[in-house]
């Protein structure tokens, strides 16, 4: 019966015939096969096929073959062919759930051999077992059918090569017969494996978090057995009850790259119960309860009700910027009637020289003053001018000395290069004041306008954290972006930016370099810093150090040179959330005025939270050179976590009051170790806004 229902099955499926079923033909297939994975379709002549049906036809021909080759590899347990298959086709490729000519999948053959690597690297690719197999009894019947038909082949070959002569013939049979009795083989081994299996036990372990406040996060671990099958899907449940009745829920987990799942749409406030179990061929293993044994799904602010910092801030500003705009609204966009004087006299002949060259407005050297460069890379290029120059555009050339406060009005100026132009009406109405500064910043303006014009693009990009300043009294600006996309500028072309390097000829000395030749030097270096800045942290709950130090005119932040847009930092978990519980636990630690946790105690090992802590810790004090026992002296900030949207939070841990902020000829006695740098606290503000 069970074998006239697989005929059907095969009819009703309209199953290809079977890949080779000797090892030695299965290697054949491989070697054949072995040199034609990396091969793209487009590379065959395809002048030489007659139309697109003779090459969906070709393709077909050649994913069967992959197909066929994946079930043999399974068989013959050849675990590297079978992860290099799976590398290189998609499980849709190689029909990873279609049933072969005898029923199986390829998972089915590597439980039942009880391959468990095999295994393994079938499921994280998303490979199932046989659905016809809806029970114990079918799973074993169809075993002992695909073995009593491989037994019947057998001995009728066997029966025919003994009594034929021998000829041609002859010697193909006995290749039938050899691959037959392999087949026989494999199949007794795979009903063995079925019959000595036994269910899986419990999951070794089974932690329990609150992921929200409405819901819990489950994170579990295999069975420490390995005399069982291999499991190939869990069960989730959770209840109200330590006895799991009534059961309110539960999920099965069938993707087995990540062994955690997240209960959604609790109740907050409400205790939850939930165990795990396992289940392989033979079945349901017993549940193992969670470690700890219910949780309450809440978050720390409902302590005290506050809402989120960021809550209607986008909203709050761009409500702001619109009143701003409107009281301005009777400024008219014009130029100022008359610039104002030049003290040097090669500015008008500049001037009137630029007259006569309308093509060209970007600078090829500097000559003391204020300028702007903006750097556009793609990949491992960089965009020049037509002379191969980066492009550069005056804003002062009577300015030698960069205001910290101006330059830093620029970088806020950065978050608005669509802007611009109602920027510079605003700053020309006001100029009747003869402000230095506002003079100085409505140049800014004028010089951004003039490389937006001239490169055809209002974003220019990020501006570095610092101006490059060289002895001969010019200061560099510098902005940066990164273009993705096969985007055109208008007056500039793409070049290598080893070839930009390379081909420069340097005007200046090695012991005084110009800013230009100083920017080229360090290219490399102010890239890599845009692309870390621009680097988001792994989702999780985080303990930040903070340390400023300060200046005559400004405030700079300890920060890493891999992440510049955070706080120096450790990972201390990955669920981000912080409880009710654990906040207050936080608020009583931070109430008795106790040390940060960094060694273990007792009465307060059962708590998670203290533990991951004292580790962090840890971590953190080595990771910025301070002694151990001088955290003693630290605090947690425990006015509130500092959450970065949904999935990063922060914890602070801070120096003593008097060590938070270097004051200006102050030593540091604990020099952070290589890897970090300080940042302008704006700047460092404005990226991690970004």
């Amino acid at each position: 019966k069970m074998t006239q229902q697989m005929r059907d099955l095969q009819l009703a499926q309209a199953r290809k015939p079977p890949g080779p079923s000797s090892p030695n033909a299965a290697k054949r297939l491989y070697r054949n096969l072995s040199g034609k994975f990396r091969v793209n379709y487009t590379s065959f002549d395809e002048g030489s096929l007659v139309g697109r049906g003779e090459k969906e036809k070709l393709r077909k021909s050649y994913l069967f073959q992959s197909n066929a080759a994946l079930f043999e590899a399974v068989e013959l347990q050849d675990l590297d062919r079978v992860q290099e298959m799976l590398k290189h086709y998609s499980p849709e490729e190689l029909d990873l759930n279609t049933p072969n000519s005898e029923g199986l999948l390829p998972l089915d053959i590597a439980i039942m051999t009880n391959n468990a690597p095999i295994a393994r690297a079938l499921l994280q690719a998303g490979a199932k077992e046989s659905p016809h197999f809806v029970s114990l009894e079918s799973r074993s019947l169809h075993l002992s059918t695909l073995v009593r038909e491989a037994e019947q082949r057998v001995n009728e070959l066997m029966a025919q090569v003994v009594n034929e002569a021998p000829n041609a013939d002859c010697s193909e049979k006995e290749k039938q017969l050899k691959a037959w009795e392999w087949r026989f083989r494999l199949y007794k081994r795979m009903k063995a494996g079925f019959e000595h299996a036994r269910v899986p036990d419990a999951p070794s372990s089974v932690h329990l978090s609150v992921a929200s406040s409405t819901s819990l996060q489950v994170t579990f671990w295999e069975p420490l057995s390995v005399n069982s099958a291999v499991v190939t899907k869990y069960k989730v449940e959770w209840s109200c009850s330590p006895t799991f009745s009534p059961l309110l829920g539960e999920a099965v987990i069938d993707k087995l790259k990540d062994l955690h799942f997240t209960i959604q749409g609790l109740v907050s406030g409400t205790a939850y119960h939930v165990r795990v179990s396992a289940y392989n061929m033979k079945g349901w293993g017993p549940p193992q309860a969670s470690t700890p044994p219910f949780a309450i799904p809440s978050n720390w602010r409902e302590y005290d009700g506050r809402a989120p910092r960021r809550r209607g801030q986008a909203e709050a500003l761009d409500h702001l910027l619109g009143q701003v705009k409107t009281v301005h609204q009777h400024c008219i966009c014009h130029e100022p009637c008359k610039n104002q004087p030049q003290s040097r006299k090669h500015s008008v002949s500049k001037s009137l020289k630029h007259l006569f060259h309308p093509g060209s407005k970007f600078l090829k050297t500097l000559k003391r003053g204020l300028y702007l460069t903006a750097i556009f890379y793609k990949d491992d290029n960089i965009l020049v001018t037509h002379e191969d120059q980066i492009p550069v555009v005056e804003i002062d050339d009577t300015y030698s000395c960069l205001l910290m406060q101006d330059f830093l009005w620029l970088t806020k100026v950065s978050c608005m290069w669509d802007e611009i132009l109602w920027l510079r009406q605003c700053v020309t109405v006001s100029q009747s004041s003869c402000s230095c500064i506002l003079q100085t910043r409505f140049k800014m303006l004028l010089a951004i306008s003039q490389m937006q014009g001239l490169l055809g693009i209002q974003d220019l990009g990020q501006v570095f954290f610092e101006p490059i300043k060289d002895k001969q009294g010019n200061i560099l600006i510098v902005t940066l972006k990164e273009v993705k996309t096969n985007q055109t500028f208008e007056s500039v072309r793409w070049v290598p930016i080893c070839k930009l390097q390379s081909g420069r000829k340097s005007v200046s000395s090695p012991e005084e370099p110009t800013a230009l030749d100083t920017l080229l030097i360090s290219l490399q270096d102010k890239l890599a810093y845009h692309q870390r800045s621009s680097h988001a942290l792994s989702p999780g709950l985080y303990l930040g150090y903070l340390k400023l130090c300060s200046a005559v005119d400004q405030i700079r932040v300890l920060v890493p040179e891999q992440l510049p847009n955070i706080l120096c930092h450790v990972k201390i978990r990955s669920n981000p959330n912080i409880s009710r519980e654990e906040w207050e636990w936080l608020q009583k630690m931070a109430s008795v005025e106790e040390p940060v946790p960094t060694e273990p105690e007792t009465d307060r090992s059962q708590n998670p939270l203290f533990q991951e802590l004292q580790v962090a810790i840890k971590e953190l004090m080595t990771l910025v050179n301070i002694p151990l026992q001088e955290a003693k002296d630290f605090r947690l900030y425990s006015q509130e976590v500092l959450d970065f949207g949904d999935q990063v939070s922060f914890l602070l841990l801070l120096p003593p009051s008097d060590d938070v902020c270097t004051a200006p000829g102050q030593n540091n006695p604990y020099t952070p170790r290589s890897g970090f740098l300080t940042l302008p606290l704006q700047i460092f503000e404005l990226g991690e806004e970004r």
